[in-house]
């Protein structure tokens, strides 16, 4: 019997399928994901309804000249942005004064708020009514009663003379970096008042800390200040990150704003320059500024992904291809040998010759 030599069979489209097809989640994952779509869906529905409509019409504001008395459209293009960066003497200096002071202002309640988390999340009492304390200027301090406070001087800490430490910094620093850092002197009681929810959420997230961690640490000879430099900081990393973005977010919004003053006041502006699309158009330049800045302290409070992490998902991701090669293996054994034995039992029933042999 001569030897066959047999190719390798190429895999059918319907075997690449089969192999490709996942496993179908079962009945409960089903109903946890369509519980969980069910409770994004009113966010779903008012982003697209009341914010990606206002976002585009804006955007399809700046590119005009707007007016409303007239209903008069006419096309500008990017002509509303030029202006406001090359013919607006005052939106420059501004929001570099603006980027200056937040990226100044930022660190300084993120800190605040974290140590203040620690003193209140310690066991002394009534701590309740001092976590009242530091979250009330939240809930009282906004609007016109914190434009009243800061403009009688209630913003700055009486007790220091600011004028000497405003003139020492303006002898040492460059006009364009001492101004900011002079302003966040001046206002830095008004500052320290919008750490209240910041408060909040690091009081949170370092009540979930297990005790545990601390005592076996403590066990091991750890100091209170290797306990908060390896356990606490780690741990409440993404919280910071979190705070970050949202002081962020909370200072562009402010009231007090510069920036936002100056675009209501384009908006509202009767000038043939200024109107709804040159205002539309400074907010969409404010707002890549302040989606940067945002972005920045993202990356750099990110939490890391674990380098252990990131081995065991190797090590799975190649035991399960080892399990795909080894069920590919065994399907073309078994079609292999399904071949074999045709081409054996072809070969026993040849034609009988009339010899009594085959």
């Amino acid at each position: 019997m001569e030897e066959m030599t047999m190719e390798k069979p190429k895999l059918s489209k319907k075997e690449l399928k089969a192999l490709k097809k996942r496993v179908k989640p079962g009945r409960l994952a089903k109903r946890e994901a369509l519980a969980g779509i069910l409770f994004l869906s009113p966010w779903i529905l008012g982003t697209m309804m009341f914010l990606l409509y206002p976002l585009g019409m804006s955007f399809w504001y700046s590119l005009h000249k707007i007016n409303f008395f007239k209903k008069t459209f006419t096309f500008l293009g990017y002509e509303n942005y030029t202006q406001v960066l090359f013919a607006d003497p005052d939106f420059v200096p501004e929001m570099i004064g603006y980027i200056t002071s937040t990226v100044l202002s930022v660190p300084i309640i993120v800190v605040f708020a974290l140590i203040i988390a620690m003193m209140l999340n310690q066991n002394i009492k009534g701590k309740g009514f001092f976590r009242l304390i530091f979250f009330l200027p939240v809930i009282i301090v906004s609007g016109p009663i914190l434009g009243m406070l800061s403009s009688q001087g209630a913003g700055s800490i009486t007790a220091i003379d600011m004028q000497a430490i405003i003139t020492a910094i303006g002898n040492f620093l460059p006009p364009a970096i001492a101004e900011p850092i002079s302003e966040l002197f001046t206002n830095m009681i008004t500052i320290l008042w919008y750490s209240g929810v910041q408060i909040l959420i690091f009081l949170s997230a370092l009540q979930k800390i297990d005790r545990s961690v601390y005592e076996a640490a403590k066990i091991d000879g750890g100091s209170g200040w290797e306990c908060f430099w390896k356990i606490t900081l780690p741990t409440i990393k993404p919280m910071i990150m979190l705070n970050c973005v949202y002081t962020v977010v909370f200072i562009s919004n402010n009231d007090q704003n510069v920036i936002i003053e100056m675009i209501k006041s384009a908006m509202t502006s009767g000038t043939k320059e200024k109107g709804y699309g040159y205002a539309a158009a400074m907010a969409w330049m404010y707002s890549l500024v302040v989606l940067v800045i945002v972005g920045l302290f993202a990356l750099l409070f990110m939490a890391k992904k674990d380098a252990y992490a990131k081995q065991v998902a190797k090590v799975k991701k190649q035991m399960k291809k080892e399990r795909r090669l080894e069920k590919k293996i065994e399907r073309r054994s078994a079609r292999n040998a399904k071949k074999i034995q045709r081409a054996r039992s072809k070969r026993s029933y040849k034609t009988y010759d009339g010899s009594g042999d085959y």
